[in-house]
């Protein structure tokens, strides 16, 4: 039987997916357990038309399991498997509490005032994910912490510029409200999908912060430590890509699907990986 982490990460086609395939087989399988927890964790508030209430319990419910499971006494064999790999690879438990609480605040909050506020969200669903990671990867330098906190925010950032269009048909906003005064842009004009030239500015300007934490991302990550976060370098690589063929589509995502295809993902990876084994 195929493990229930590789078959998750597989099916959802995701970025993650093609970046930590050329993985040592021990690392690949905690990445797709560690993936798997993720992807079920969201899947909890994002699927199905369960009343809130109900996710509500469903999440207390996961999080209860994840603290049996630290023991090896979950009902669900992947969260036993998940305490295995996290004592293999000495993880840290905050992320995976922090991630169910940035989850649960989807369940809270479908509007940010401040950029303040919406980084919150964007560390406890996209840094901690990243936190968790860079130890299966491994490192020398305390510094690859922050890369993975930056590149996290980073690429969290993009999802939401890719996604407006979706996450408003949902009900959701997570664009600042501060800056849709900033740029004379309203609610019921991104409800409505209306595209003009105070609705680029605004996710310029979005698009701009993701760009800084890229960088930041960058400044962070010691050139020893490179070789070993070639996977996480694959994600970013990938996810910049997006940044960029957003902005080259002037961010009009209410007419276009800007994505990166299977293709050119399998390719950065490929690329990254053959860098990193050639040349370091």
């Amino acid at each position: 039987m195929q493990d229930i982490g590789k078959q998750i990460s597989k099916k959802s086609n995701s970025s993650f997916y093609y970046a930590f395939s050329l993985l040592p087989d021990a690392k690949r399988d905690a990445m797709n357990t560690v993936y798997a927890f993720c992807r079920n964790t969201d899947d909890i508030v994002d699927e199905g038309n369960d009343e809130i209430t109900y996710k509500y319990e469903k999440l207390r419910h996961w999080r209860f399991e994840l603290e049996r499971g630290l023991k090896g006494n979950s009902e669900h064999q992947l969260l036993n498997k998940l305490a295995v790999i996290i004592q293999k690879f000495n993880i840290p438990l905050e992320p995976f509490f922090e991630l169910i609480k940035g989850v649960e605040m989807d369940l809270e909050i479908n509007r940010y005032d401040s950029f303040e506020d919406l980084l919150k969200y964007c560390y406890r669903v996209a840094s901690t994910v990243g936190l968790m990671c860079v130890e299966i990867f491994g490192y020398k330098n305390p510094s690859a912490r922050n890369y993975a906190v930056n590149l996290g925010l980073a690429m969290q950032l993009t999802n939401i510029l890719r996604d407006v269009k979706k996450d408003a048909a949902n009900g959701r906003i997570y664009l600042p409200r501060e800056d849709f005064v900033n740029f004379n842009y309203t609610e019921k004009e991104l409800f409505e999908s209306k595209y003009n030239s105070n609705f680029f500015n605004l996710m310029n300007y979005q698009a701009g912060r993701a760009n800084d934490f890229f960088i930041k991302a960058d400044d962070s990550l010691d050139y020893d430590d490179k070789p070993s976060l070639f996977a996480a370098r694959a994600m970013q690589h990938i996810y910049f890509k997006l940044l960029k063929r957003l902005e080259e589509k002037k961010f009009d995502v209410f007419n276009n699907d800007i994505n990166v295809t299977k293709f050119e993902k399998v390719g950065i990876s490929l690329g990254v990986w053959a860098k990193y084994r050639l040349v370091y």
